[in-house]
């Protein structure tokens, strides 16, 4: 049994994307879409809620790309022990805490390797592939599926 993913649960965004490493914590929260479903008080999240979550502007380094760049983190695809298998809402499954899911970094501004006396040199990696997780307040409604 697993804990039903609501709206305000935190997404965690682990620091490592391949060589590129995020500097700080990379946190924020996923916002439910199945309106007519509460689950604590809170609308639960189902299908497709996770690809909403964006998290810009966070800084990160890349191997001798040590001058910071900085990038958006979004939630590319649930792990498969993310979704309910039998519970749905309005069609959709149900989005539970399960392990991790697979995360995408997305440059917006690169990390710059020092070149002096040339100009730096700009990371050349556009996307990252990384992970994260759901932290969950939610400690009494499971889903049974």
């Amino acid at each position: 049994m697993e804990q039903i993913i609501r709206t305000g649960d935190q997404v965690q965004f682990n620091p490592n994307f391949g060589a590129a490493i995020l500097m700080g914590p990379a946190i924020t929260v996923i916002t439910g879409s199945a309106m007519t479903v509460k689950v604590a008080g809170m609308v639960a999240c189902v299908q497709g809620d996770e690809l909403k979550v964006q998290l810009p502007g966070i800084p990160y380094m890349s191997g001798s790309f040590v001058t910071p760049g900085t990038c958006m983190l979004t939630i590319q695809a649930l792990g498969g022990d993310q979704l309910s298998k039998k519970t749905k809402i309005g069609g959709k499954f149900v989005i539970v805490k399960g392990t991790t899911f697979t995360a995408k970094m997305t440059i917006m501004s690169p990390a710059m390797q020092p070149n002096p006396p040339a100009p730096p040199i700009p990371d050349p990696v556009a996307v990252n592939v990384g992970t994260g997780m759901f932290i969950t307040s939610n400690m009494t409604v499971q889903d049974k599926g």
